[in-house]
């Protein structure tokens, strides 16, 4: 049984676990099949009830290092928290994360994922310099920008339809520690947080990402942190100790619910605007805030969440936001969590990558059934009419008609799917 990470959805499925690259071939035929990791999607993408899963999570050796370029070469289920704590102290650290470290590289490469420093470092897969993919007909395929480009630009971003990463090639960037320099700046309105961003920008800042209320009277309001890598390093030789809170069993309902939803809001803003200013962060506080608290998830309840993570071209990106906002106000539904960042304007590395020029804002809503469907449909409504998209790693509900507007080279990368390799995403909104 799988169950995904808004835990919402479960379903039964055959699982296979591969420990060595060359099992993974017999695993590949007969019916349908889906390639899987850590499985910390939210929807309905790391399922596939009519068929087999098979398992990354064997295939976790890093195979070599070269410490002079920062090249890496490693089995798909290799973790990026692994990564970050193998090399961080040996001088390189991923030149691109997301919000959790809890994800296999396969996973990172197949979402193209995307974290706060886009505008400077793009998505992960423009960090993926090879890899080979297994296919359900028994092939081996090695593709790079410079071999089988197409299909290389289809596994990127393409997923996981493409077949089964059994190798990747990646490059790490450079760090003098685990330390970053940053600042937190309270904002009051949304206005506040475009302009803050433009500012960072053009200040050269390595990361950055936006926290705002979206359920309060003074709703619009946040704070906004920033950071780059400190140059100025503590003593390497000091391990840092993270201390993390579980939260061991699932409640019988919803710790989040409209009363909790504005303590929490007010009370976040009040201890942002306490600690606004500069710090030093560790990586991992400072990348991986939630990887702190085990089993967050689990705050919602056994009818789990939805998050909804959309992307608008930077010209109606201000406006459509707001609107957002109001719609949200309105039906009484807050999200916990409502995260924006700005992407540039670079070229996307796969042919379904999310990540493009405009601001992206994820929102996470407790399950309350239809109403919690039918605002999502009214924020549909909004991201369609201001020319954008949703994420498919964050999705369990958008409609077909939705996903090929959004994702307009759709046609290109059918080419290059594995027609064996499906799951219950793909069947909802492509097949």
């Amino acid at each position: 049984m799988t169950v995904s990470f808004g835990g919402y959805l479960s379903t039964p499925a055959d699982e296979k676990f591969p420990n060595w690259a060359e099992e993974v071939p017999k695993f590949l035929s007969g019916g349908s099949i889906l390639a899987t990791g850590m499985s910390k999607s939210y929807g309905d993408i790391a399922s596939n009830a009519a068929g087999t899963i098979v398992s990354s999570l064997g295939l976790n050796r890093m195979i070599s290092f070269d410490a002079e370029l920062g090249v890496l070469v490693c089995e798909p289920g290799v973790l990026l928290h692994d990564i970050q704590e193998t090399f961080v102290e040996r001088g390189w650290m991923l030149p691109v994360t997301p919000g959790t470290s809890w994800i296999t590289v396969a996973g990172a490469i197949a979402n193209d994922v995307h974290g706060k420093d886009h505008h400077l470092a793009g998505t992960f897969g423009e960090h993926v310099l090879n890899l080979t993919v297994a296919r359900s007909d028994g092939s081996l395929h090695f593709c790079s920008p410079s071999k089988n480009p197409e299909l290389f630009r289809a596994t990127i971003g393409g997923l996981g339809l493409t077949g089964f990463i059994v190798q990747a090639t990646i490059s790490l960037k450079p760090a003098a520690g685990p330390f970053f320099d940053t600042e937190t700046i309270p904002f009051e309105s949304l206005e506040d947080f475009f302009k803050l961003s433009q500012e960072t920008d053009s200040q050269g800042w390595q990361a950055s990402v936006g926290w705002f209320d979206c359920s309060t009277r003074k709703a619009g309001r946040g704070s906004f942190t920033r950071g780059n890598q400190s140059l100025d390093q503590l003593d390497l030789t000091e391990k840092k100790t993270r201390k993390s809170v579980n939260l061991p069993i699932t409640p019988p309902f919803s710790l989040v619910n409209r009363v909790s939803l504005d303590l929490f809001n007010s009370a976040y803003f009040e201890l942002q605007k306490s600690g606004a200013g500069k710090r030093r962060m560790h990586y991992q506080e400072f990348y991986y805030p939630l990887d702190g608290v085990k089993n967050w998830n689990r705050i919602y309840g056994p009818r789990g969440f939805f998050q909804y993570q959309s992307v608008i071209p930077m010209k109606t990106a201000q406006s459509a936001t707001s609107e957002m906002l109001k719609v949200i106000r309105k039906s009484g539904q807050g999200s916990f969590l409502a995260v924006l960042k700005t992407f540039a304007d670079r070229e996307p590395a796969g042919l379904l990558s999310f990540a493009r020029h405009g601001v992206t804002l994820a929102l996470d809503f407790p399950n309350r059934g239809e109403s919690t469907l039918a605002l999502m449909e009214s924020l549909d409504r909004i991201v369609a009419e201001a020319g954008g998209a949703l994420n498919p790693s964050k999705d369990a509900r958008m409609s077909r008609s939705m996903f090929k507007a959004g994702f307009p080279e759709l046609p290109r990368f059918l080419l290059q799917r594995d027609p064996a390799f499906a799951s219950d995403f793909s069947r909802r909104v492509i097949d």
